[in-house]
């Protein structure tokens, strides 16, 4: 890893990456292997990977009678990516035994621009703790928010202090802000009648609570206790509603939906064991809103997920706390109520 590092270190332009981002990027590369002889691309392909030359030797061909461009590995041309303009302009050739790395062009225009956007930010919040901010960047649930949209999120967030065994939000009551752990650690819990209490998350530093209520509009569901005393960043929920929970629900028709399922796509329905047992869509499974952090690491990560309640407020939530697992998570929009029949999906 660390020589790869150093490689892409070196590369434009990562070469003007965090070293965070940099090594999400490692993360993100594919490794090429190429024999001599082989082409790695031809003029006029329209994929969608970038290349760079990292050993070896390429020749890159315009095909209009003139001596190929040999690329090296090490010179300042191979600190570019190959061909980058799309379609390509040239066949990318081996002439000797090469190793490339690639990414996907928006995995890699998302990144740069992301890292940018963030670093513009620590460096406005003079004083603050900008590995805080990384690693915040570095959640899935953060990662789709518009990087123009980031200046406001952090300047929306209000820091409040919190001691061992504090309340945050308790069961029943009416939520008001989004929650993130920024130092210290807290139990999620409810209550499930005749005194009887269960808990449902451990949380920690990086992680957030308190969605579920401001996405569904219904009251919270669970209560958060602090275990240890920290600092916690709270986003009202207003805030929340137009910078982090738009950017992240995202929605499928019916019909959209179906094809996902053709495609590995697995219903989840969201509402309660008994509003499931009265009924639901075929091929689904019931996994509660309340029960989704205690049983999100028994699902595939790898699966698409389509969410679905009777709104379409409880799956909206449970798509935000799936989406900041990693999953991919979709909506099944306006629920079963917007179904006009319930149909085999």
């Amino acid at each position: 890893m660390a020589t790869l590092l150093q490689a892409l270190a070196r590369l434009i332009p990562l070469s003007d990456l965090s070293e965070e981002a940099l090594a999400q990027a490692a993360d993100l590369a594919g490794r090429v292997v190429l024999e001599a002889g082989r082409p790695l691309f031809h003029k006029g392909a329209n994929d969608d990977r970038t290349y760079y030359l990292l050993a070896g030797e390429v020749g890159l061909d315009s095909e209009d009678g003139s001596s190929p461009l040999v690329v090296k590995a090490g010179s300042d041309t191979a600190l570019h990516p190959l061909s980058r303009l799309k379609p390509r302009t040239y066949t990318c050739i081996a002439r000797t035994p090469c190793k490339l790395v690639s990414f996907a062009d928006d995995d890699l225009d998302h990144l740069v621009a992301r890292d940018q956007a963030t670093a513009y930010e620590v460096t406005e919040f003079e004083g603050d703790d900008p590995q805080w901010m990384f690693d915040l960047m570095s959640n899935p649930a953060f990662s789709q928010v518009p990087p123009g949209n980031l200046h406001i999120l952090f300047s929306r967030f209000e820091s409040m202090p919190v001691e061992n065994g504090q309340v945050i939000v308790k069961q029943g009551g009416v939520g008001d802000y989004y929650y993130l752990i920024r130092s210290g650690s807290a139990r999620v819990s409810r209550s499930v009648g005749d005194n009887k209490e269960i808990t449902l998350a451990e949380l920690h530093s990086g992680q957030g609570f308190g969605e579920e209520a401001l996405i569904s509009g219904e009251p919270r569901n669970a209560t958060v206790t602090m275990t240890c005393p920290g600092e916690l960043m709270r986003l009202p929920a207003d805030d929340f509603d137009s910078l982090l929970r738009e950017p992240m629900v995202h929605r499928v028709t019916l019909t959209q939906g179906a094809e996902l399922i053709k495609h590995g796509a697995k219903l989840i329905d969201v509402r309660l064991e008994t509003e499931f047992k009265e009924g639901s869509l075929k091929g689904s499974i019931n996994l509660p809103l309340y029960l989704l952090r205690l049983k999100a690491n028994t699902l595939e990560p790898k699966r698409t997920y389509i969410l679905f309640c009777q709104s379409g407020r409880r799956s909206s939530a449970a798509a935000f706390l799936l989406t900041q697992r990693g999953f991919d998570a979709r909506v099944l929009d306006g629920g079963l109520s917007g179904l006009k029949k319930s149909p085999s999906v």
